[in-house]
């Protein structure tokens, strides 16, 4: 009898064995550079469905293949682009509405929620628990702008009255951070890594951002593009600190605020972009996020003035509205004509 305890217990251990084993080699060895540090270079998307804040209606962080799929259902870009289907080509081509921008063919927000370990996220937002920003207050003074208001509400008289994005200085996506979200396209980035820098340079107007590893902030220099970033490794993360951004880039953070990004290669193609950002001028908090980057083909060339003539149309524009007498001005919304409202 006490054989066959230990021949049972053994073919138990045995039995086991195997799944053990699985276990253990499904842990994932992120490649190390040549000098020996995690390598994080490569091309990478932030393409998705997936807001940064959590939409209404969203039971939580992480929700069932059935709730994305209402979500996805809900998502502006699914319901433009299931609208344009049912109009005809004449009917696209002769849209007279001016809020309208362009249609969605010409937009690549991603085709599905974003998933981390496998799961569907609602938002980028993890902390806190609501996936809201914990802005002090609504007001364009203490927030960064949206894409929409970064072209509206402006004056006409002059180039340099429009925002930074028509002007082709800084793109309105946020570019190479901090922080790193998704919009309507433009949605690559490059990773580039040297024993001393990391660079990233965003596909949306290839602005790009440099860090230095192993630097210290520099106290008193005057605010920079993408800010004062400085870079260290821990592990297998690379984590970067950030502060002093430009304040007409209308990032995330004031003169005073710091963000702290963490990048660690979740499997061959995807990188996990964690950031806590800390702001006490204005946020009522501190508040974290994380997203997914997964690995693309690579951005495509983003020709921002070439061909362009926008601004010389806008302000031509606004002197016939001055001789017409009537107010210049577009509304906020792109995508006028689609019910905001919960389908």
């Amino acid at each position: 009898m006490k054989y066959s305890s230990i021949l049972v217990s053994l073919a138990c251990a045995l039995a086991m064995a195997p799944a053990a084993f699985a276990q253990a080699e499904a842990k994932y060895e992120p490649p190390k550079t040549s000098w020996g540090v995690p390598d994080l270079q490569g091309f990478w998307s932030s393409a998705s469905l997936t807001t940064i804040q959590r939409p209404q209606g969203a039971s939580g962080l992480v929700v069932t293949d059935e709730e994305a799929a209402k979500l996805f259902n809900r998502n502006i870009y699914t319901r433009v682009a299931k609208e344009e289907s049912e109009l005809s080509k004449a009917e696209l081509l002769t849209d007279a509405n001016p809020d309208r921008a362009y249609n969605r063919f010409w937009m690549d927000p991603g085709a599905d929620l974003g998933k981390i370990n496998g799961k569907y996220r609602s938002s980028w937002v993890v902390e806190p628990a609501d996936g809201q920003i914990p802005y002090k207050a609504s007001s364009r003074a203490t927030r960064a702008a949206t894409s929409e208001e970064e072209f509206s509400d402006l004056k006409s008289d002059n180039p340099e009255d429009r925002g930074m994005p028509e002007r082709c200085i800084w793109g309105f996506t946020g570019g190479p951070g901090p922080v790193l979200y998704n919009s309507m396209y433009n949605n690559n980035y490059q990773v580039v890594q040297t024993p001393d820098y990391v660079m990233i340079v965003a596909e949306m107007n290839h602005d790009v951002r440099i860090i230095p590893i192993g630097a210290t902030h520099k106290a008193g220099a005057l605010p920079k593009w993408g800010g004062d970033s400085i870079g260290r490794y821990e592990g297998d993360t690379l984590v970067v600190e950030t502060v002093n951004v430009e304040p007409r880039q209308n990032s995330y953070i004031s003169a005073t605020g710091k963000v702290t990004e963490r990048f660690t290669r979740a499997s061959d193609g995807q990188v996990l972009y964690q950031y806590t950002v800390e702001d006490p001028a204005r946020y009522t908090q501190t508040w974290k996020g994380e997203m997914p980057l997964n690995a693309s083909q690579g951005p495509y060339e983003y020709a921002c003035h070439e061909g362009n003539y926008s601004m010389v149309n806008l302000l031509g524009g606004a002197r016939e509205f001055e001789r017409q007498g009537r107010t210049n001005g577009v509304r906020k919304q792109i995508f006028a004509g689609v019910a905001e409202a919960d389908e």
